[in-house]
């Protein structure tokens, strides 16, 4: 080790699931700029294990492979967030960072902050940002949820996306000063690869129009788990073309939908569903020009309803509550759970043009990483 790289503060940011990457990715190349100053490696706890939804996206992202990969994979929440805590807490005290950025509310990040508040570098636990903290539903069924609040309750630094995550922050009792209102991140890979994404050709391979399609994604608990809320589900697609024969439905089936549908012996039923095209997880860049060419979207994703409102594409969400709710008051989502008339009353304004338009949103704006870059450089970490 020469002179100039012991001196070198050291970042590892922990990721595990789709989103993170996308949360990661602006802020890893912005860190690279200052390569004479930190080192960043990126920790890969493999919580998301499909191909599609981990390896493909790193190299849609334009991201290196993973530093350190944990290999962990799936299995319940707890034996998940065990092992990546014990794996990881081999790695913490090998590379003994000087920071550990953990983002958005999975399991990854609830397990790197527990393991970076019991270990004692020089005395001291290691210090947490946390990406996308302040975020709250309200709900504790949501297993997200949890991982928030203990994730928020542990960091050191707190990058909010919006004004209710310092609200919301503020009456946790979190002390002003850890708070940094910096703005949405995933804006900055949307805004990132925009261009690529109007140059994909999933259009055409799927036979799309542009504004004649709508677009699915569903994966939640709340709503693939059980067969009364799947059969429903699958009831308000074959609405959907009542309302509009001409609308195709695309739905890019998440393992979990698949895996819950032939439990259920729903598969069949799903696959007669008219003008529903079903297809395997797709990359970040054709699922971006699929999104941005969406008539509209249904949707019980989080991530999707900031997208969908920077876009300016009306966003049904089919859950009862969010955590995002500037998506709903100035965005372009309405909250409508799985209540039919709703979701049905919603689409007719869609279809008659009166829904509503969206507003632009505060720090909306694809500078999230620079602004969280310089903080870290600035406050967090001290030069010698």
């Amino acid at each position: 080790m020469n002179e100039i790289e012991y001196y070198l503060k050291k970042i590892l940011s922990v990721v595990g699931a789709r989103p993170n990457f996308m949360k990661m990715a602006p802020l890893h190349k912005e860190l690279l700029k200052y390569s004479n100053k930190v080192t960043h490696k990126i920790v890969h706890t493999g919580q998301h294990y499909d191909k599609q939804l981990s390896e493909v996206f790193f190299k849609q992202l334009e991201l290196p492979k993973p530093h350190i990969n944990l290999g962990v994979g799936s299995g319940t929440h707890a034996s998940q967030t065990a092992e990546i805590m014990v794996k990881f807490e081999r790695i913490v005290l090998k590379e003994k960072p000087d920071l550990v950025i953990v983002y958005g509310d999975v399991n990854s990040t609830l397990a790197a902050s527990v393991v970076c508040a019991k270990i004692l570098l020089n005395g001291k636990p290691v210090p947490v940002a946390h990406v996308e903290s302040g975020l709250r539903s309200y709900d504790m069924t949501m297993p997200e949820e949890v991982n928030r609040l203990v994730t928020d309750s542990l960091a050191d630094y707190l990058f909010v996306s919006e004004q209710d995550g310092i609200n919301n922050l503020a009456k946790s009792g979190i002390q002003k000063d850890k708070i940094f209102f910096t703005g949405n991140i995933m804006i900055d890979s949307l805004v990132s690869y925009t261009k690529k994404a109007v140059k994909s050709k999933i259009l055409s391979e799927l036979c799309l129009s542009r504004k004649n399609y709508a677009l699915v994604t569903l994966h939640r608990p709340s709503n693939v788990d059980k067969k009364e809320t799947l059969e429903k589900i699958i009831r308000i697609f074959e609405n959907i073309n009542k309302i509009n024969p001409g609308l195709d439905i695309v739905f890019p089936l998440h393992p979990r939908t698949v895996k819950m549908a032939e439990k259920f012996g729903l598969k069949k039923r799903l696959d007669s569903v008219n003008n529903l095209l079903l297809t395997e997880p797709v990359g970040y860049i054709d699922f971006l020009s699929l999104l941005i060419s969406a008539k509209y979207v249904l949707t019980d994703s989080g991530g999707i309803q900031e997208e969908t409102s920077f876009l300016g594409v009306p966003c049904l969400t089919l859950r009862y509550n969010t955590e995002r709710p500037v998506t709903i008051f100035e965005g372009t989502s309405t909250l409508c759970g799985l209540n039919e008339k709703l979701i049905y009353s919603s689409i007719q304004k869609i279809e008659s043009g009166n829904y509503k338009k969206g507003k632009k949103i505060k720090f909306y704006d694809g500078k999230t990483a620079p602004r969280i870059a310089k903080i870290i450089l600035n406050k967090i970490i001290e030069w010698t």
